[in-house]
């Protein structure tokens, strides 16, 4: 995993977890794919990466498979059935019933009973097959476009490697259409609800195929971030992801807002709002030099960030500014969500609930 030179928004539990990519049962091999995820009394308290509310119930996925869900706003957690103990990074609710999570070794599992059961629609030995077909095809039609001729040499790449890439992201417009996205400029795009992914590498401006780490709509439009800057928006006329330019070049990690308002977060504390649907970007100083790796609403409208060590800022004006709130203590954290009066926040520790001031 250190090919990837990433990943401070999975590394915070991921790292904790390589030792255990693959396993070893009775002396055998036993890949993650296919061995079912161990039930453990501690999981609650494991490494955790990712958060998501399905209806008024909270589910949270983590290192070997573990994901697990709380309908008491997270305070008990019961540990669901998932057919892989591959590590687990992001997890996404359209419905309350609907979910899909995704992981390492190019893992997509899904949701129908609000996160109770997992079935696996997708991994890693499906990713270069499936690349190859498509860009084969693009080939065939188009044999003078070198474009389409090197997503082709990729694809064979990607065949002959295997299972190593993975999702970092995952977002669903409704229960049908959704989005995964990983290193490597990995994206997939399903309008069947996940039973076929269509690649869509040819349809970012994203050259260096630099790793996608988040994506999330904010109002009508949907945006994905990485490393080095990349910041890429949808175009809806041509079903393209367009570069938006932002004054940073460091890495993003995810983007938040609503109508009129968009947040870019990512490494050192660096921050970026835009009020014109990402034409112009502006620093929102924090004064914490800390990376920002996850980000929430809460019902009154307040944007909460959340950084690598565990800090919790608050803004009341639309991301215009930010106050730390205080905590008795820090701990390294991933993921973040409000529930009610309450922060749920997942890292290294497992989950933690902290009151929202």
């Amino acid at each position: 995993m250190n090919i990837y030179k990433w990943m401070v928004l999975a590394a915070l539990a991921l790292a904790v977890a390589l030792p255990f990519t693959r396993q070893v049962v009775a002396g055998e091999f036993a890949d993650t794919l296919d061995t079912p995820a161990l039930h453990s009394n501690l999981a609650a308290q494991g490494p955790l990466t990712g958060l998501a509310s399905a209806g008024e119930r909270l589910v949270v996925v983590g290192q070997r498979g573990h994901i697990l869900y709380s309908d008491d706003a997270g305070q008990r957690w019961q540990q669901a059935e998932v057919p892989v103990s591959s590590d687990l990074v992001a997890v996404h609710f359209p419905s309350a019933s609907q979910g899909w999570a995704v992981g390492h070794d190019g893992v997509v599992l899904h949701s129908a009973d609000a996160g109770t059961t997992w079935t696996r629609l997708f991994d890693g030995r499906q990713i270069g097959p499936r690349m190859l077909a498509h860009y084969q095809a693009m080939a065939a039609a188009e044999p003078q476009n070198e474009a389409i001729a090197a997503l082709v040499a990729e694809a064979q790449r990607m065949t002959e490697e295997g299972a190593d890439k993975p999702f970092l992201d995952v977002w669903f417009e409704n229960e049908r259409v959704g989005y995964v996205v990983g290193a490597f400029n990995l994206i997939f795009r399903t309008d069947d609800g996940g039973r076929s992914w269509t690649p869509w590498m040819e349809r970012t401006e994203n050259p260096g195929a630099l790793n996608l780490y988040g994506l999330r709509a904010v109002g009508d439009d949907l945006y994905i971030v990485g490393e080095q800057g990349l910041v890429l928006k949808l175009d809806a006329a041509s079903g393209r992801f367009k570069a938006v330019v932002t004054p940073y070049e460091g890495s993003y990690f995810g983007v938040i807002g609503k109508p009129g308002m968009a947040l870019v977060y990512g490494l050192r504390g660096n921050l970026y709002r835009s009020l014109d649907r990402g034409a112009n970007w502006h620093k929102v100083e924090l004064g914490l030099p800390v990376s920002i790796v996850a980000a929430t609403l809460d019902s009154a409208g307040r944007v909460v960030l959340l950084s690598q060590a565990g800090h919790v800022l608050v803004s009341t004006d639309d991301g215009a500014s930010f106050a730390v709130q205080p905590q008795d203590t820090l701990a390294p954290a991933s993921a973040v969500l409000a529930s009610g009066d309450s922060l749920v926040l997942v890292g290294t520790r497992g989950v933690h609930l902290l009151p929202l001031q």
